[in-house]
């Protein structure tokens, strides 16, 4: 399966969440809205703790996908990630990345790699 990543950069192969909902894992889903809980500040219960990808339409998404506002605007400019953006960089991208600086050398790569569209 090609790797899998979503608009922001994050891998989406490796998160807990896609692997818990790929393999129906339900102690892995535990231990990770504990994780989470702790280090994003929100109360995750278990069972929202399901995805199949930010760029995927169908199946279920980690709640924060309907108000991710990198995804809103990657979606409505049909981009497979921001990579690919002509405004790549732009603060709402740049501010994410602060908080997540492997996300953005991801991007870095296939920007570098492929070029933007």
């Amino acid at each position: 399966m090609p790797e899998m990543i979503a608009y922001c950069g994050i891998d989406c192969d490796t998160c807990p969440a896609l692997i818990a909902t790929r393999t129906n894992d339900a102690a892995l889903r535990a231990k990770t809205a504990t994780e989470w809980s702790k280090s994003y500040g929100h109360d995750f219960k278990p069972e929202q703790v399901n995805c199949t990808g930010c760029a995927t339409a169908a199946g279920p998404h980690i709640g924060y996908c309907a108000m991710c506002e990198i995804r809103k605007c990657a979606q409505s400019r049909k981009l497979g990630n921001c990579a690919f953006c002509a405004d790549y960089g732009c603060a709402t991208l740049a501010g994410f990345h602060k908080n997540a600086p492997a996300a953005k050398t991801r991007l870095d790569a296939v920007r570098a790699g492929r070029g933007a569209t």
